[in-house]
């Protein structure tokens, strides 16, 4: 990921705060042909084990019936995409507009990149430990949360037969947030005011993040 020096996030607390908010990955792989393919999982970052080298394990699953999984070899890389919001900027907010003119539009946004060694299985057991994890992990900020218990076993089993475990193995975190750090204070607050008085959340969410900066 290309990430400028004033839009790049090292804060080991806010980039795992991010992910475990998203709670949603972008799982990116080549196929037999090296074309690119791609599947939206759920995902939950456990980072027990993080050193110098290594950053934990990114866990997913995907349906048997996905061929993606099928292109997987042992040792293949795989790249995880989390997103966060994004908005649309208009270079109307930028003082350059009634001056130099030298203004154009921009797009700000939150991501990050896990990159790592991807690794499937069909073992049950460890199929039953992420479904678990999963379901703990979404269910916890419920009234009255939902368990994996109750599901009836023999249907719960079949569908764990459906599945496959996918693990990304992280040795590589990019985080950033570009968020009009680049702009000068009047600009970043007539850019906060101008999508906060939008109806679209993304934009009211980036909003917030841009405030942030100042």
């Amino acid at each position: 990921m290309y990430v400028p020096k004033h839009f790049e996030v090292r804060e080991w607390e806010e980039i795992t705060r991010f992910v475990a908010h998203a709670r949603a990955a972008d799982l990116v792989t080549t196929d037999a042909n090296g074309l690119p393919v791609a599947t939206l999982m759920p995902a939950l970052w456990d980072t027990s084990s993080v050193n110098e080298s290594k950053f934990g394990r990114l866990v997913m699953h995907m349906a048997k019936a996905n061929p993606q999984w099928k292109s997987i070899e042992p040792g293949a890389q795989g790249l995880a995409i989390i997103h966060g919001p994004q908005a649309y900027v208009s270079p109307s907010n930028y003082e350059g507009k009634l001056t130099d003119h030298k203004v154009v539009p921009t797009w700000d946004y939150q991501s990050i990149h896990l990159s790592g060694t991807v690794e499937v299985s069909a073992d049950i057991e460890l199929l039953r430990h992420i479904v678990s994890e999963l379901t703990e992990f979404h269910e916890k900020g419920r009234a009255e949360p939902w368990h994996v218990s109750e599901a009836e076993p023999k249907y719960f089993e079949a569908q764990l037969h459906g599945i496959i475990a996918v693990t990304l193995h992280v040795t590589k975190v990019e985080a950033k947030y570009k968020l009009s750090q680049n702009r000068s204070v009047k600009d970043r607050q007539r850019v906060i005011a101008d999508l906060c008085s939008s109806r679209s959340n993304e934009d009211n969410a980036i909003a917030e993040e841009i405030k942030k900066t100042l």
